[in-house]
C-alpha cells in the first residue's frame, strides 16, 4: 500500500508535467517561478517520498521477519505498537479517568442511569438541531470567507500575497490533533487495535487533497472551488468501486452528471460585458488542481471508511490518528523545501493574517467535531441537507463580499448545481424510508 499511494502520488504529478507540455494552455501564476503550482507540487512529492519510501520498506520488511520486533522497552514496544498495532482481545471502552468497576455495579449504574432519562420535548430537539446547523453553517461558511481571504487578497501596505498553501494545512492539522488529543484523553474511548502506520494513507491523501484546495485558489475563484466541490460524487463513486468495490444506483449516476453539467455551465461562463471566460475558471492548471483535490479527497473518505470497519476505531481515535501523520508530513515538507521560517515570518509581521489563519484552523477543528455529532445524533441525511444549503449559500457570500459578478449563464450553472443537490436530497429521502 505505502509503494501503491507513492506510486499514485507520482502520477499525478507525472500528469502534471504531461498537461505542462501543452504549454499554451497552461498558465503560470503572478509572481516568481518559485510560486508555480507545478514546482510547489513535485516539491512536495520529493519530500514526502525521502520519507514515505524508506519507511514503507522498514515496514514490510518488520512484518515479514516479526521476530525482529522481540525485545523489551519503550522503543520496541513503540515500533509493534507501529507496525502490528494492538491485539484485539478487549473491547471495553477505556479512560484515563475512569475506574474499573464490576459488572453488577456496572448494570446498577446503567440501570439508575436508563431510570433518570427522559423523553425530550420537541422544543428541545429542535434547539440541538438548530445548534447543529448553526455549528455546521458557521464554522464552515466562515472558514470559507477565510480560505479566499487568505489565497486571494493582499496583506499589509506593500500588498504582499501569501503563496505556501502548506502551512495553511500544516496550522488547520495542529489545531485538530490538538483537539483530538484532548478529547481521546478526557472520554473514554474503544481499544485502539490498528497498527499506526495505517494512517499515514489517508493522513497523506488528505494532505494533498487540502494543498491542492488551497492551490487552486490561486487559479480560479472560490464559487467554482464550491461548483467544483459539489461534483465530487463522482470520484467518490469512483474510488468507493475501486477501493472498496461498492455499487450505487442508477439515480447517483445521473446525479453525478446533472452536478457536471452544472459545474460546467458555470465554469465556461462569460464575465458580463468581456469576451472572457469566467475570471480565471478555465485555466488548465485550475482545473487539473481541482481534480487532484477532488481525487484524493475521495480516496481519503473510501480509505478511513474501510480502517472503520476493520479496526472498529472511534472517529475521534481516527482524527488523532491522521492529524499526528498530517503534522508530521506537512511540517517536514515547510522545512525540507525552505519554506516554514519565510512562513513564519509572514505570519509575525502581519497581525491580521495571523489571526486569520488562528480563526481558520479553530473552525476548521469545530467543524469537523459538529460533522461527526450530526451524523451520529441525526443521521446522514440531515447532515447532507445542512451541507448543501452551506454550498449554496457560501456562493453567495463569496460573491457578496468579494465582489464576484457571474452572467445570467453564469448564475444558470449555479441553478442547475443547486438544484441537482436539493434532488439528491430528495432522492436519499426516499431511499432513506425504504
Amino acid at each position: 500500500l505505502f509503494a501503491m499511494v507513492c506510486g499514485w502520488v507520482w502520477a499525478v504529478s507525472i500528469a502534471g508535467v504531461v498537461a505542462q507540455a501543452g504549454a499554451s494552455m497552461l498558465s503560470r501564476p503572478q509572481g516568481t517561478p518559485d510560486d508555480w503550482w507545478l514546482t510547489n507540487l513535485l516539491g512536495n512529492m520529493l519530500t514526502f517520498a525521502v520519507v514515505v519510501v524508506p519507511v514503507g520498506y522498514l515496514v514490510h520488511h518488520l512484518q515479514a521477519n516479526p521476530h525482529k520486533m522481540a525485545g523489551s522497552g519503550p522503543v520496541m514496544e513503540f515500533v509493534r505498537f507501529f507496525v502490528l498495532g494492538h491485539p484485539d482481545d478487549d473491547e471495553a471502552p477505556r479512560s484515563p479517568t475512569a475506574k474499573p468497576t464490576s459488572d453488577s455495579a456496572d448494570s446498577e449504574e446503567k440501570g439508575k442511569v436508563d431510570g433518570e432519562k427522559t423523553p425530550e420535548t420537541f422544543t428541545i430537539q429542535a434547539l440541538k438541531l438548530g445548534g447543529c446547523a448553526l455549528g455546521l453553517q458557521g464554522s464552515y461558511l466562515t472558514w470559507g470567507v477565510l480560505q479566499e481571504q487568505i489565497m486571494t487578497q493582499p496583506y499589509g501596505t506593500d500588498k504582499e500575497m501569501f503563496t505556501e498553501s502548506q502551512f495553511l494545512v500544516f496550522a488547520n492539522r495542529v489545531l485538530a490533533f490538538l483537539t483530538a488529543l484532548a478529547i481521546t484523553r478526557m472520554s473514554a474511548q474503544p481499544r485502539h487495535t490498528a497498527p499506526l502506520y495505517k494512517y499515514s494513507f489517508t493522513s497523506l491523501s488528505n494532505v494533498m487533497s487540502s494543498w491542492f484546495q488551497y492551490e487552486a485558489l490561486k487559479y480560479v475563484s472560490f464559487p467554482t472551488q464550491v461548483l467544483a466541490k459539489a461534483s465530487k460524487i463522482i470520484p467518490v463513486m469512483l474510488m468507493g468501486k475501486v477501493v472498496q468495490g461498492k455499487t450505487y444506483p442508477m439515480w447517483e449516476y445521473g446525479i453525478a452528471g446533472g452536478l457536471s453539467v452544472g459545474t460546467a455551465i458555470f465554469m465556461f461562463s462569460k464575465n458580463p460585458g468581456s469576451d472572457q471566460d469566467h475570471e480565471k475558471e478555465t485555466t488548465m492548471a485550475g482545473m487539473f488542481l481541482l481534480l487532484g483535490y477532488m481525487m484524493f479527497d475521495s480516496f481519503t473518505s473510501n480509505y478511513q471508511s474501510g480502517l472503520f470497519k476493520t479496526f472498529k476505531m472511534s472517529k475521534y481515535q481516527m482524527m488523532f490518528g491522521v492529524n499526528l501523520f498530517s503534522c508530521f508530513f506537512t511540517l517536514w515538507s515547510l522545512v525540507n523545501r525552505g519554506q516554514f521560517m519565510p512562513a513564519v515570518d509572514f505570519t509575525m509581521r502581519h497581525s491580521d493574517f495571523f489571526m486569520h489563519v488562528v480563526v481558520l484552523s479553530i473552525t476548521s477543528a469545530t467543524g469537523q467535531l459538529f460533522i461527526f455529532h450530526t451524523i451520529q445524533t441525526y443521521g446522514p441525511l440531515v447532515f447532507t441537507i445542512i451541507m448543501t444549503t452551506r454550498q449554496i449559500m457560501s456562493i453567495f457570500l463569496s460573491a457578496v463580499i468579494f465582489n464576484h459578478s457571474f452572467s445570467s449563464q453564469g448564475w444558470f450553472g449555479v441553478s442547475v448545481v443547486a438544484g441537482v443537490l436539493l434532488l439528491r436530497v430528495y432522492w436519499k429521502s426516499k431511499e432513506s424510508k425504504k
